[in-house]
């Protein structure tokens, strides 16, 4: 078996974060501030665990851009459609992985948070507590692909002072939807992998189908849909 080793980087809930300016350089380890959220709770172990397999992951998803800038981000992003997304090493120190979408109102980028083992996007909402957390990026993504989100719900906040008011929070978001992945120019995703996606796409249960083994275990190896 190969392990995947990964080099560490870091909506649609109201009020997530837009990214911040100042960033972690690719291929660093981030400190433990990166992985762990109040109270603070580490299982080298196991988030080492969860770490490898998220970038695995990712590495093979194609829509992983790794070390671009938001700016290089959004202007990929600028002529796509609505819902179109990427996801690449966030700028800011204290996080891994950042989210990039195309919104209604142009691109925007919103924070992932790792904590316990688990990914969540970051936000300033008073239902922060309330935002559902996933084993893996991927899984992240596939979630909110696959939900129609009550429109307070598919709120992103595009930029925000620190102690913003209701109004504030209300004029400055944004419905975000997610739609279609971006893949990263000259990364395309093997004729394999894609075939993978279709069958994860249609079977609920990829491993019951009468495929020879090895294929079985690579479907395995990436049980999205994304």
């Amino acid at each position: 078996m190969i392990l995947c080793v990964p080099s560490p980087r870091s909506l649609l809930p109201s009020a997530l974060s837009a990214e911040a300016p100042q960033g972690m350089r690719a291929g660093t380890m981030p400190p433990n501030s990166c992985l762990q959220s109040a109270p603070p709770v580490w299982d080298p172990a196991k988030d080492l665990r969860a770490i490898a397999s998220n970038f695995c992951y990712l590495e093979n998803s194609g829509w992983y851009w790794g070390a671009v800038t938001a700016a290089q981000a959004h202007a990929a992003l600028q002529e796509a459609s609505e819902g179109a997304f990427l996801v690449r090493d966030s700028s800011h120190p204290m996080y891994m992985l950042t989210l990039s979408v195309r919104t209604a109102r142009g691109p925007t980028s919103i924070r992932i948070q790792y904590s316990g083992a688990q990914f969540l996007l970051d936000s300033s909402s008073p239902a922060r507590p309330s935002l559902s957390s996933f084993p893996s990026v991927p899984s992240l993504v596939q979630h909110y692909m696959g939900q129609e989100k009550k429109a307070e719900e598919g709120k992103v906040e595009m930029e925000a002072p620190s102690k913003p008011s209701q109004q504030t929070i209300q004029e400055s978001s944004v419905v975000l939807k997610l739609k279609r992945a971006m893949y990263k120019p000259r990364g395309l995703p093997s004729l394999q992998h894609l075939t993978r996606l279709v069958i994860n796409r249609h079977s609920e249960c990829p491993d019951q189908l009468p495929l020879p083994r090895p294929l079985t275990r690579y479907i395995q190896d990436y049980p999205f849909k994304v």
